[in-house]
């Protein structure tokens, strides 16, 4: 498959997934999540370990507000479907394989989402996190289910609110990132090693059993959905990223 948005290598019972918009900040948008599913699709009847990687200096940076706003400069009305990019997490976080994020460089809004959903978190020491989303009028409501379930109410509220960047340390000392090192390819591996022999039952019947246990996830979905259809139809909403994009200037300023 001639994938655009990302990069796909199958080793042995392990699917690295990278995510691969250099150009774009590596954010997310209909394409790179349809190309998501389709690579598990294909693979994770086969699979043990999905690897989700980015770029060295950015992991993933959230929604592409240049698409919306090039989208809004043209005239076009396009509606966003945030239930195709919720299923993704879902997928990763219930699905018969062990997710891991790989985490270097910068991660921001709906790039903690991936994260969140991961059964493990490996970061680089350089690696920052953050939430951006209420400096532009709206808020992870698609994130908060699986950032909720990692880190608890507290810390996810707090993170929400305060919408700065974290360090890696703060990361792991709050439960978002479970380890880190300076070589976090080396990290990767070391855990690689330790997942090798699980077998794909235990696997699937390990995450199907949590998934039962956590199963607020599913049925908070419509919430979820519903709350992104709403901000993102808000024209004050859609003026504060339309100009930030033109200006760089946030909403308030």
């Amino acid at each position: 498959m001639d994938y655009q948005t990302v990069n796909v290598q199958i080793e042995q019972a392990i699917c690295y997934l990278q995510l691969y918009r250099p150009k774009a900040n590596n954010t997310i948008n209909d394409q790179m999540i349809e190309e998501c599913h389709h690579v598990l699709d294909c693979y994770e009847k086969s699979i043990n370990v999905v690897v989700i990687e980015g770029l060295p200096d950015v992991f993933c940076f959230g929604a592409d507000f240049q698409e919306l706003h090039d989208t809004m400069a043209s005239g076009q009305i396009r509606e966003r479907n945030p239930e195709r990019l919720y299923d993704l997490w879902l997928r990763l976080a219930t699905g018969p394989f062990i997710t891991i994020s790989h985490v270097r460089g910068r991660v921001n809004a709906g790039g903690i989402g991936f994260v969140a959903a991961s059964d493990i978190v490996l970061a680089e020491s350089n690696a920052q996190f953050s939430l951006s989303e209420l400096l532009f009028g709206v808020f992870p409501a698609a994130v908060l289910p699986f950032l909720i379930r990692r880190i608890g109410v507290a810390k996810a509220n707090y993170l929400t609110i305060m919408t700065k960047t974290f360090t890696v340390q703060q990361a792991d000392a709050w439960g978002l990132v479970d380890a880190f090192e300076d070589n976090s390819k080396s990290l990767l591996r070391k855990h690689l090693l330790r997942l090798k022999p699980l077998t794909k039952t235990a696997i699937t019947r390990y995450k199907q059993y949590v998934h039962k246990l956590y199963s607020p996830l599913q049925e908070q979905k419509s919430l979820a959905v519903e709350a992104n259809q709403e901000m993102f139809s808000d024209e004050q909403n859609l003026a504060g990223i339309y100009r930030y994009i033109e200006t760089g200037k946030f909403p308030w300023e």
